[in-house]
């Protein structure tokens, strides 16, 4: 199977530009570009469809560019619905940083990494327009899809011009660095189209690109910040964990989709794969292999390892199997409470407010529905202090089969 057809095959092709945009894939030579802007210092899930399908066009043997805006990151690409909230400088220095280390590391070392504010800072107003903005259209950017959107609601026209910011930066790195295409998701098509305009009438070149699909979750919003569903690619912020919870829970629906977009595994695999979860899908093969190749390719076989450890030991009960930090990824994100005293564990329960009553607590307790550190409880008097805490500190409640809780000892 040629590169363009495997793309394809994956749904990894949208948008094209240029009519011979498929020979140029197929030579996996050309240098190419995929671009961000800070807007947070870690990228997330969302992004993460884009950075593996520019890794996968890497390891054919295309030359990345990944660009950091931290000059189109001061005004914010434009959003259907409202103006982006501005990000004061010294929040962008640090993002751009914390984002360049990032797929520095996702990328093994092997990408060259620019940011865009390094080419714009001492280019003036008057220069812009001359330069850039007589090129380009007023009628070419209103027809743009979120340009036009927005008319009604209102645009600012620093947001107006983020299309022109973003085409300036194709056709510099056209000139400086041989990047003949950009590469995207499908949002970003009017900005991609603005560069190859650019790039054509003012320097009488032709330049290509194609984007993405956007990635949706089982409730079809896309993954991103905006929509208050990130999965960070930073494990301090989500750790692998919880990304591996979230996997291991995808829809059958889209797991197919997702083996695609999402790890390198090949087509007679992931076919293999797919076969076998339709034979036992109960077993859910295809979203285990969806979180093993995932896990693994962007933090390291041993941050699977250590997801799997504790979705296992959570799934035993066998809390104390756990080092501190475990735990601490495995109740990230649950109730938590603190209390400073020895108490009995009826009393515990109510104060934390895991139960509503004495009533109820005791019910639970005489119904064997209450855990503590993976120990069913049934002694009524039980008192719960530090010596039965994990580290001197932890107290784990589960309620019922799933419930958990975690009390902190202060």
């Amino acid at each position: 199977m040629k590169f363009y057809d495997e793309l394809k095959w994956r749904g990894l092709i949208k948008d094209e530009a240029g009519d011979d945009l498929e020979d140029i894939i197929n030579k996996c030579e050309a240098t190419f570009y995929w671009g961000t802007d800070p807007t947070a210092d870690s990228l997330h899930i969302g992004h993460y469809s884009s950075l593996v399908t520019a890794k996968r066009l890497a390891r054919v043997g295309f030359k990345p560019i990944l660009l950091v805006g931290g000059a189109t990151g001061m005004i914010g690409d434009p959003r259907p619905t409202a103006e982006r909230e501005i990000i004061d400088k010294d929040t962008i220095n640090k993002n751009v940083e914390a984002i360049k280390k990032q797929v520095t590391n996702i990328f093994d070392g092997n990408v060259e990494v620019v940011n865009n504010y390094d080419w714009t800072k001492d280019i003036n107003i008057l220069d812009f327009l001359r330069d850039v903005g007589k090129y380009i259209n007023v009628g070419y950017m209103l027809s743009k899809d979120i340009i036009s959107r927005r008319l009604e609601t209102g645009i600012t026209f620093a947001e107006f011009t983020y299309t022109l910011l973003q085409g300036y930066d194709f056709m510099h790195l056209y000139e400086e660095k041989g990047c003949i295409m950009q590469v995207e998701g499908s949002d970003q098509w009017g900005n991609i189209t603005t560069g190859i305009e650019l790039i054509n009438k003012k320097l009488g070149k032709k330049a290509y690109a194609f984007t993405m699909p956007l990635i949706l979750d089982s409730t079809g919003k896309k993954f991103g910040k905006s929509e208050g569903n990130a999965l960070w690619l930073d494990k301090n912020k989500t750790s692998s964990y919880e990304l591996y919870q979230y996997l291991i829970n995808s829809s059958d629906e889209k797991v197919e989709e997702y083996l695609k977009v999402f790890t390198f595994l090949s087509k007679e695999e992931i076919e293999d794969v797919m076969k076998k979860h339709l034979e036992k899908p109960e077993e859910r093969l295809a979203q285990k292999t969806l979180a093993k190749e995932f896990i693994t390719d962007l933090h390291g076989e041993e941050e699977y390892e250590k997801a799997l450890k504790i979705t296992n030991a959570l799934f035993k009960g066998d809390i104390k199997s756990l080092s501190e930090d475990e735990l601490k990824d495995a109740m990230n994100g649950v109730d938590t409470k603190n209390i400073n005293e020895e108490m009995n564990i009826v009393d515990m329960l109510v104060n934390t407010n895991i139960l509503s009553s004495k009533r109820e607590a005791r019910e639970f307790i005489t119904n064997g529905s209450i855990s503590i550190n993976g120990e069913k409880i049934n002694d009524l008097e039980m008192l719960v202090n530090k010596e039965k805490a994990l580290y001197n500190k932890y107290i784990v409640v589960r309620r019922g089969k799933k419930k958990y809780h975690l009390v902190i000892f202060k």
